[in-house]
């Protein structure tokens, strides 16, 4: 079973790093692949370039065995629908398991995605619930709910896609935009960020603006 997290990463901080741990420590996983983004469709360009941003996903998963990088988004050209991507890792991995895991946030605005409905047939979706994270879902999601959730963890393995698992975790309430905004104030970031990558910003100079 492959899990597929992506984002921006711009920059990866600690947050990340301790949902992807949470979810590889629930979760019968064999893989868990962080897939930045290239361009994103729905939301302004990343800030750091993707080399950038490779390298400090590189630093930030150094002793996470179960942790890798996808690289293909931000290697083609053009906008990044995750529905090209899911199509693209469903004829590498033939029958195997495909997870997509989004963020509440994203599954509220998952209408707007780009084919989101063939979204469900190539993979699976485990949506990361924080506490407290309650909003009302449009018609279409409340649907996809009622045809596709499933309780059980373990039955993500055994088909290829299509259930929907909603996955409470404890993360922390942290976001790559207030990392960012506190990066360009020169304020202390350290406890936000793996230590490899503070370093690595403070050398390449980044989000200084």
């Amino acid at each position: 079973m492959i899990g597929i997290f992506g984002g921006t990463f711009d920059p990866v901080h600690n947050g990340h790093l301790r949902v992807a741990e949470a979810l590889s420590a629930a979760l019968p996983f064999d893989e868990l692949r962080l897939l930045p983004c290239g361009e994103p469709a729905h939301r302004t360009p990343p800030q750091a370039g993707a080399d950038d941003r490779i390298a400090m996903l590189q630093l930030a998963i150094e002793g996470h065995s179960s942790l890798l990088i996808d690289e293909r988004e931000v290697r083609r050209k053009g906008p990044s629908y995750m529905v090209d991507t899911l199509a693209l890792l469903r004829e590498e991995s033939g029958d195997q398991s495909l997870v997509l895991i989004i963020g509440w946030d994203a599954f509220v605005g998952l209408p707007t995605w780009h084919c989101w409905q063939q979204i469900i047939e190539l993979a699976h979706l485990l949506v990361v619930q924080r506490p407290g994270s309650v909003t009302a879902l449009c018609d279409e999601l409340q649907q996809l709910l009622q045809q596709h959730q499933t309780d059980d963890a373990v039955a993500l393995k055994q088909r290829s896609a299509g259930y929907v698992l909603l996955q409470p975790v404890d993360a922390v309430d942290l976001s790559s935009t207030e990392v960012r905004a506190r990066l360009a104030a020169k304020e202390d970031v350290s406890e936000r960020l793996p230590v490899a990558v503070s370093a690595y910003i403070k050398e390449q100079h980044l989000y200084l603006s």
